[in-house]
């Protein structure tokens, strides 16, 4: 709560939306000069404005941990305890970190982490972070079931079609990549025709040659059939399956972030006041009726007196 600090002034400073959408700046001109770093030709040109540039903008970074810092007085080691802000000092930290000629492409990776400090301001991409994070463990049973779906797959595969097709299917390695590039979508049709005219027929063209121990033999209701079901259980059934854990967790996410808000007093959801106003207005109602009937109630007696 901004009542419990030192410094409400900066409090109220480091959380306005003008700060934040500054920040938010900095940190696309952050990106610009990582991309323009890439270059060759413009470093040699430019190459000490760059990284003068760079380092304005790593000390503007640094400068805004301080505030932050300082806004959590009298109790400055509250910074640490939201993971984004640990996230960004991290990377603040390692930037101002003194690494030697060897380590230089250590550094080159702490200037491009700094693009992920995006994850941090924005708080939607701190929504999908979140969502993705409390998607992993049901992510991970769904991993599980496509692997043994690839696996059954690509034994079936080297059995089926090793001989014809010995590029696509010669091993199981082969096999499990080439279910891959099926599962993708990338030009699967082509995998499925070598193996429905046969390899001598389709696909392989002057690579022929290079198969000594190739065997040309057409299955087409088998390649349709393989092929057909396994686009069919992994791209349309587990991939959904996937996206679908995501969605509940994105629900999941924005449920705790609308809670802790509403806990760190940052105000209620819109939904929260509207169900409050309705509460209130039901109460008002029975007020109202209650006077009424009373009203009622008084005018009988008044009229039976006279």
């Amino acid at each position: 709560m901004q009542s419990n600090r030192s410094f409400p002034a900066l409090v109220q400073f480091v959380e306005s939306h003008a700060f934040t959408r500054f920040i938010v700046g900095v940190i696309l001109a952050a990106a610009a000069l990582v991309g323009l770093s890439t270059s060759k030709p413009l470093m040699a040109q430019h190459g000490g404005l760059i990284d003068l540039l760079d380092t304005v903008v790593l000390w503007i970074f640094a400068a805004e941990a301080a505030l932050k810092i300082l806004s959590h007085a009298p109790r400055p080691l509250e910074y640490f305890k939201d993971p984004w802000n640990v996230f960004d000092f991290t990377i603040v930290a390692v930037c101002f970190m003194p690494f030697g000629a060897g380590y230089v492409a250590v550094l080159r990776l702490a200037r491009v982490l700094r693009v992920l400090r995006l994850l941090s301001v924005v708080p939607r991409l701190q929504l999908l972070v979140g969502a993705l994070l409390k998607s992993i463990p049901s992510m991970f049973y769904v991993t599980v079931l496509l692997s043994i779906l690839f696996y059954i797959y690509g034994v079936l595969g080297v059995m089926l079609f090793g001989d014809n097709d010995p590029k696509h299917y010669g091993t199981l390695g082969d096999s499990l990549l080439s279910l891959f590039r099926v599962v993708t979508l990338e030009d699967w049709t082509d995998v499925m025709y070598t193996n429905m005219y046969g390899s001598d027929q389709y696909g392989y063209g002057a690579d022929f040659a290079k198969f000594p121990d190739i065997e040309p033999k057409a299955a087409p209701l088998a390649s349709v059939a393989f092929h057909v079901s396994f686009v069919l259980f992994g791209t349309m059934i587990m991939l959904n399956l996937f996206i679908g854990v995501i969605m509940t967790g994105m629900q999941e996410a924005q449920e705790e972030t609308e809670q802790l808000n509403r806990e760190q007093g940052k105000g209620p959801s819109p939904l929260g006041d509207y169900s409050a106003m309705i509460a209130e207005m039901k109460e008002l109602e029975g007020h109202v009726e209650a006077l009424r009937n009373k009203v009622k109630s008084l005018r009988v007696r008044g009229e039976k007196g006279g």
